[in-house]
Parts: C-alpha cells; sequence; structure tokens
C-alpha cells in the first residue's frame, strides 16, 4: 500500500510540476506577444523581433515581415545590424585588458598610442583609459566629421553618410586625430564619442598585438559559440532590410576603420547568448563592465554602456544600437537574472523611446508582485501625507543613494532637497509632509526616483493612476 500511495504521490508532484513548467513558459509568451503588439503599433516598424533570457531559459518570438507585403519574417537566424550594441562587446575587450594589467584606468591614451598628440589633453589635463569608457573623453562624437551632413536631415542624409565613410581610410582617421580640439576638461562631463571606440581598438590592438578582429573572435565570438555574429558577413549571408521613419529602405553601414563602435552584425540566436554571459554574476569581467567606475551617486557607464542604473528592479544596464534603418534594444537586470533583446527594423526620433517602454514593460510584467488592487504610494493621517517605497528585499539597497518624491508639485524635479525620502529599514523609505502643503480637492501626480534618474513604474494593481501613457500615481486631500 505504502508503495503505491508514493508511486501516487510522485506521479503527481511530477506532473503538477511539469503543468507549471508549461503555464511559466505560456505566461512568458504571451507577456512578449502583448509588448510586441504595442511596439508594432507604436514604432510603426515593419519587424519586432524579441529575445528573453529569465533564469537561464530563453524565449524568442518575432512579429511582422522584413519588408512589406513580402512575407519575409524574421527568424532566429536573421541576420541584423546590431550598431552600438558592437561597444559593449568592445567594453569587455577592455576590461579583460584592464584586469591583466595590460592597461591602467588612469593611465593617459597616448601611452598607447603611436606618435605625438599633444592635442589630446585640455589644461595639461590628458584624456585617460577611464574617460573613454565611462564616455567622458572630451573627444569628437566621430571621425570623419559628418557634423555637416547630420545638419540637413532628409531622406537622403544616410546615403550621404555612407558614401563619407566608404572613402575614409585609417591613414585620414590618424591625420585628422591630431586636429581633434577638446573644448572641456577630460572626465567631467559625459559626451557620447564613437572616436573613443575606434580608438579603444586601436589601443587593445597594441597592447595585445593582435587584429581587434581576431581579439573579439578570440575572448567573445569563438567562446560563446556566436558563429553568426561578424564584422563583415561572409557570401551568401543576406542582412535584413532597415528604413527610416518615412519607410524607406535604408543603406547597411560601411566601415574601414575597426567597427569597434558598431559595425557588428548578430542574430537574435547570438544576443540572447550574449545576454546569458552579461548575466553571469561570477564572470570579473563582466562585472568589470558594469562597475560603477566614476563612483557616481546616480547613473553610470561602466565599459562603454548607455546607462548603468538602479531602479525597481535592481542593477538596469542598457545598450541602444542605431543603424540607419535598425534599432536594437540590448539591456540586463543582474539581480534579477533578466536578459532583455529587442530589434526593430526602423529608426527614427521616436524609436528609442518606445524600444525603452517595451523593455520597462516586459520587465514589469516578468516580476512576481501582488495581483489584488490596492492605493500604492502614500497613505493619510489626520494631518499628514506619508509616501512610501518599499524596495524588493532580494535586490541590493547598497546600490540606493536616495530615492526622491518628484511629481506635479515640485515641477517633477528628483533633487530637490525636500522631497528625498529617508530609510525606516528593512527595504522601506518614507516622506512625511504637511496636508497644509496641497490644495483639498485637487489632484496631484508624481513618482518614485532612485539615485535622481531611476524613475520607478508604476504597479499595474495600484488604482491610483492617471491612466496616462506615462501612467502616473495620484493622491488628493479631501
Amino acid at each position: 500500500m505504502s508503495k503505491i500511495f508514493l508511486f501516487l504521490f510522485t506521479f503527481l508532484s511530477t506532473t503538477i510540476f511539469a503543468q507549471q513548467k508549461i503555464n511559466l513558459v505560456k505566461n512568458i509568451y504571451t507577456i512578449i506577444d502583448q509588448n510586441a503588439e504595442v511596439l508594432l503599433k507604436n514604432s510603426k516598424a515593419y519587424s519586432v523581433s524579441i529575445g528573453i533570457v529569465k533564469d537561464g531559459k530563453v524565449y524568442t518570438k518575432h512579429y511582422g515581415e522584413i519588408d512589406k507585403g513580402k512575407g519575409n519574417k524574421a527568424n532566429n537566424n536573421t541576420y541584423f545590424e546590431i550598431a552600438s550594441v558592437t561597444k559593449v562587446m568592445t567594453g569587455y575587450l577592455m576590461a579583460k585588458a584592464v584586469l591583466e594589467k595590460k592597461i591602467d584606468l588612469n593611465d593617459d591614451i597616448r601611452k598607447y598610442l603611436n606618435g605625438a598628440y599633444p592635442n589630446l589633453e585640455y589644461q595639461k589635463i590628458p584624456v585617460t583609459i577611464k574617460d573613454l569608457v565611462s564616455f567622458k573623453s572630451a573627444l569628437d562624437r566621430e571621425l570623419p566629421d559628418n557634423s555637416e551632413i547630420k545638419k540637413i536631415e532628409s531622406d537622403s542624409t544616410e546615403f550621404y553618410l555612407k558614401k563619407l565613410d566608404e572613402n575614409y581610410t585609417k591613414k585620414q582617421f590618424f591625420e585628422d586625430l591630431k586636429t581633434v580640439k577638446l573644448d572641456t576638461i577630460p572626465g567631467t562631463t559625459f559626451k557620447y564619442s564613437n572616436l573613443s571606440l575606434e580608438l579603444s581598438a586601436y589601443i587593445l590592438e597594441n597592447v595585445y598585438h593582435k587584429n581587434y578582429e581576431t581579439l573579439l573572435t578570440e575572448n567573445i565570438l569563438s567562446q560563446l559559440k556566436m558563429n553568426s555574429t561578424k564584422l563583415n558577413l561572409g557570401k551568401g549571408d543576406s542582412l535584413a532590410n532597415g528604413y527610416n521613419g518615412n519607410h524607406i529602405l535604408m543603406p547597411h553601414f560601411v566601415n574601414n576603420l575597426w567597427g569597434s563602435e558598431g559595425y557588428l552584425k548578430s542574430t537574435m540566436t547570438d544576443l540572447t547568448k550574449f545576454l546569458s554571459f552579461e548575466l553571469d554574476t561570477k564572470n570579473k569581467i563582466v562585472q568589470e563592465t558594469q562597475r560603477n567606475v566614476s563612483n557616481s551617486d546616480q547613473n553610470w557607464y561602466g565599459y562603454f554602456w548607455d546607462g548603468i542604473e538602479v531602479v525597481d528592479n535592481g542593477k538596469f544596464c542598457h545598450k541602444q544600437g542605431g543603424a540607419y534603418g535598425t534599432q536594437t534594444f540590448f539591456t540586463v537586470y543582474p539581480e534579477l537574472n533578466l536578459g532583455i533583446c529587442i530589434i526593430v527594423n526602423i529608426n527614427n526620433k521616436d524609436t528609442y523611446g518606445h524600444l525603452f517602454n517595451a523593455v520597462l514593460g516586459i520587465a514589469e510584467d516578468l516580476r512576481d508582485k501582488p495581483t489584488e488592487k490596492t492605493i500604492y504610494g502614500y497613505r493619510l493621517t489626520k494631518d499628514k501625507i506619508i509616501f512610501a517605497y518599499h524596495h524588493n528585499k532580494k535586490l541590493d539597497t547598497k546600490l540606493i543613494k536616495s530615492i526622491s518624491v518628484a511629481g506635479s508639485f515640485n515641477d517633477w524635479n528628483p533633487e530637490n532637497n525636500k522631497y528625498q525620502m529617508v530609510s525606516k529599514g528593512k527595504n522601506l523609505f518614507e516622506l512625511e509632509l504637511p496636508k497644509s502643503q496641497f490644495e483639498k480637492g485637487k489632484t496631484y501626480l508624481f513618482k518614485f526616483v532612485i539615485n535622481k534618474v531611476g524613475w520607478i513604474m508604476t504597479p499595474k494593481n495600484a488604482l491610483n493612476t492617471d491612466k496616462t501613457e506615462d501612467n502616473n500615481l495620484t493622491f488628493k486631500i479631501d
């Protein structure tokens, strides 16, 4: 009898566990479907591809078609230009060189350049390796100088940019590098610079005595079996088309330099492998790339990330790659063991915002949270309003330097000292304000902000929202 009971118990337990796994997978794909539908509508892209790595499992799905009317839906093996996502890989190579003591973050970059460059300093303060990787080098955005072309925006602009790059050589690069003029002290001001990336590739070649492509292949692509990630596609490889906001077919990038700033092509299969790699909290080089090298109290850039900040889902590392007709958004939440990559084959001024919102929406939907509808973010006493924010206990509160309340009552300014919350222990932060400060019967809007830059998503179970696209929290003093 006991053996029969044990068999039935084991059978039922196994069946229940299997069903739970099936339900989890269905739920994740439902979340992908819902967010992809919104993204397709808002971005007006022909094609949307989404890849998720959650707790070591990979989920991918593709929507729409590459070219309207052709029915050519993307798949896991479709090649896309991933543009500046390339920078994250270059950052890994730089971090590896730092940990191997091939270079030092505080070194003057001229130590690793051939020739004299007295212009690469300002007020006798040189550009350092740390300045390069954290986008504070004060260097021009890129070489060749395409600023005049970009002043006139039209459907032809990208074609002019491509022609400029087609005729630009490494010899010209070094000649132009001698004419670069810094306009501020290095290490003080954020300035996005592709020039910093090309210099980094050249520095890496000098310290390892190997070319940049070989370093990429040996240290990342081969090790991760990213066999479909390449600087230059081979015969038979087809690159997906991309479009601008007017749905004009755009050209692909051309690069005669190193390509370290954005010339890689990849597939969703390979990008999910790289997501998993960036989620490895035991990999010392990966952790170095995500480190707050500038000791900022707000957000930071690690090694060539667009931003690393703290939000309600913990540390949030994100990188956008914009080609002429494609955008890729690559992001990891290491504390949640969650990575998300989205590719759309459109690029206009609004695309980035739509991608950013899609990533935040997916992360919010995937998070375990209460479903019961409730008033969120504040409570009222006889004479006070008390704002309250609970940070997930599974996340590292040491990363939190401040939490602000920003809203319609303080010009949405998270830096206002009067609206900084106080830690109450156990991941609880509060701010008490007198009711008399607010007009009775008036509805006020607010949100919480971590480290003055990490705006917190409003929970979907919150009753007190303004029902707008921003989904702000609300309160009213009766």
